[in-house]
């Protein structure tokens, strides 16, 4: 399988509680909810298409948590069927069991488990939110494609996927298209690590 990231941004790069405001206060966090106000209707077709070629969730566990929380009782919702339906893995060291069946706790080297589940035959791998997750495995140099939706606000505070002292990484860009709302919807597919160049006559 395919290990795919699926990640909502604001311009500033914050990736904390887009879903509603009590989604993520952690760390003393007030400003959830404003990815929601730029969601419509080619945003939710493209977001169905994505869910389409998944064929199991990889999760941290704060994300883990909400989303059992939430989506066993969205039953109505056009995703669920999906997200409920299939194979979640949880990679935590706290958690001895999930509730949200069916699902598998990961703990330990994590990337180790995790470069064994892409060896698993299937489509995609798919990682949504979970940013302290993927900032681990892109590190790892295991995620292969990266789909970020950023939303057109700056926030001003919050946990970043990219934060400081990150790993460097390359990327290529494969498609890059806006939505009504004015979501941008950016995917790239992972290089390994950086190329550098020196500007200037001649180069």
């Amino acid at each position: 399988m395919r290990l795919v990231l699926q990640e909502f941004l604001s311009l500033d790069g914050v990736s904390q509680g887009p879903g509603s405001p009590d989604e993520d206060t952690s760390d003393g966090f007030t400003q959830g909810g404003w990815f929601v106000p730029h969601m419509d209707e080619e945003f939710e077709r493209q977001a169905g298409d994505w869910l389409g070629s998944a064929d199991a969730f990889l999760f941290g566990r704060r994300t883990y948590l909400n989303f059992a929380r939430d989506w066993p009782q969205m039953t109505e919702h056009p995703f669920a069927g999906i997200l409920n339906g299939l194979p979640k893995y949880v990679a935590s060291h706290s958690l001895a069991e999930g509730a949200w069946d069916p699902t598998t706790i990961l703990s330990g080297d994590i990337p180790s488990q995790v470069a064994e589940l892409k060896q698993q035959p299937g489509r995609e791998l798919q990682i949504h939110g979970s940013a302290r997750l993927a900032q681990s495995l892109l590190a790892a140099g295991l995620i292969d494609e990266l789909r970020l939706v950023v939303a057109p606000v700056i926030v001003g505070a919050g946990r970043r996927l990219f934060p400081d002292g990150g790993a460097p990484a390359g990327l290529r860009l494969l498609s890059n298209t806006t939505t009504p709302g004015g979501l941008a919807i950016q995917v790239y597919e992972s290089t390994g690590r950086p190329t550098y160049g020196t500007y200037g006559a001649g180069a």
